[in-house]
């Protein structure tokens, strides 16, 4: 099956995805999955979506040629797709607005969600507010300490954040306290799921709000150089921007597809996320994707530099485009990642997430490696929530 055709009636891609759930959510992600079918066919659903996207989002957003970057990289030009320009910051509100007037019309009355960086949080709680719905977002602790900024966001925007103080305190954490809530009442509350993972039909959901960015991109890119970039590239945590990016340059073969997992500190257990590098296929969360394992099968501890990637799985799209050989997946490690962030900063005045540094450093190193490539990144996030951080753990010397 070709990829565009991906996932299967039973939300499988290939051998990945599915959903693997306790009876009692059995009947509800069915609804949601007839639900998310109506909608996607509902011509006035995608009309109001699309209105909010263009006049509160403010989509499309730009694709800027980063030529200061592109000198210091053997001639390669490197275009980034500037997903951080969006209102509250970051990709997630694509796919944010669309999981909450699905939930509206489904007449749901909360919408519930894990978050690690906290911008699926800030997007949700957006989202919630302009539906008129609660707000539940689950975080764990180290993240609601690392990432300051965006927990006041949520607040002011009429959040309630819930600190998750079980096991590593960080994403998997959080989404294993986010689904233990939503257990408790299924029928009014609806679980924004903040990536491609998940149960069917998130995967697939996530994915196709996030396609707008792919469907820009290209013709963007096709109008500003008149040809296809030779390379995308995004960072991957679950996966949800680099997956919306992706999804319009699957039927390209010329197109190489990057994605880029952290190697945080090293390949010692617990030291990286880099699922698709030193994962295996097993269950979490209520889907078949690679994962981070130990021999009994229990997800292993993760970490990243980047809260927004240290999750022990992985969108099962992407699990499947990795044994079919359509993308790469590759790393860099927190210091590469610091590192990207400094330099595009100076570079080119635009302060990336550091989610999105670690496809920025990638970039950077296959520029060099690739004299005169044109390279395409999804910019996924701003780092303004970054910046206490990485001046108080990463000090340069001119600070």
């Amino acid at each position: 099956m070709k990829p565009q055709t991906m996932p299967d009636i039973r939300g499988y891609f290939g051998e990945y995805g599915g959903a693997y759930l306790p009876e009692v959510l059995q009947g509800i992600m069915a609804e949601i999955t007839e639900a998310y079918e109506e909608c996607r066919r509902d011509p006035g659903f995608q009309q109001e979506l699309s209105q909010a996207l263009t006049h509160y989002v403010g989509r499309p957003s730009p694709l800027y040629f980063a030529s200061n970057l592109s000198q210091g990289c053997s001639a390669a030009r490197i275009y980034l797709k500037r997903e951080d320009l969006n209102h509250t910051g970051a990709h997630k509100i694509n796919h944010c607005l669309g999981e909450a007037l699905l939930a509206r019309r489904m007449g749901k009355k909360k919408l519930i969600a894990e978050t690690g960086a906290g911008q699926h949080g800030v997007a949700l709680a957006t989202a919630a507010a302009l539906t008129g719905m609660e707000c539940d977002i689950y975080m764990g602790q180290i993240d609601i300490e690392k990432e300051h900024p965006n927990v006041s966001r949520m607040k002011i925007l009429g959040a309630h954040v819930i600190p998750v103080t079980t096991n590593t305190q960080s994403l998997k954490d959080a989404v294993d306290a986010a689904f233990e809530a939503y257990l408790k009442d299924p029928v009014n509350q609806f679980y924004a799921i903040g990536s491609v993972v998940g149960p069917h039909p998130f995967p697939r959901m996530v994915r196709d709000f996030q396609s707008v960015v792919g469907r820009e991109a290209k013709e963007q890119f096709f109008a500003m150089t008149g040809r296809l970039p030779d390379s995308v590239i995004a960072c991957v945590g679950g996966g949800s921007n680099a997956m919306g990016i992706f999804s319009a340059f699957l039927d390209e073969p010329s197109v190489s597809l990057i994605g880029v997992e952290p190697s945080g500190r090293g390949f010692k257990d617990g030291d990286h996320a880099a699922t698709l590098t030193k994962g295996r296929p097993g269950i979490l969360h209520g889907f078949r994707s690679y994962l981070l394992q130990d021999d009994a099968g229990e997800p292993l501890p993760v970490y990243s530099v980047a809260s927004g990637l240290d999750y022990p799985g992985v969108g099962p799209e992407h699990s499947y485009l990795k044994d079919m050989g359509r993308a790469a997946y590759k790393t860099i490690s927190d210091e590469e990642a610091i590192d990207a962030f400094f330099i595009l900063s100076r570079a080119e005045g635009i302060i990336p997430a550091i989610e999105s540094a670690h496809a920025v450093a990638y970039a950077m190193k296959r520029a060099r490696e690739n004299p005169g490539e044109s390279i395409l990144v999804n910019l996924s996030g701003r780092g303004d929530k970054d910046v206490d951080f990485v001046l108080e753990h990463y000090k340069r010397d001119d600070f």
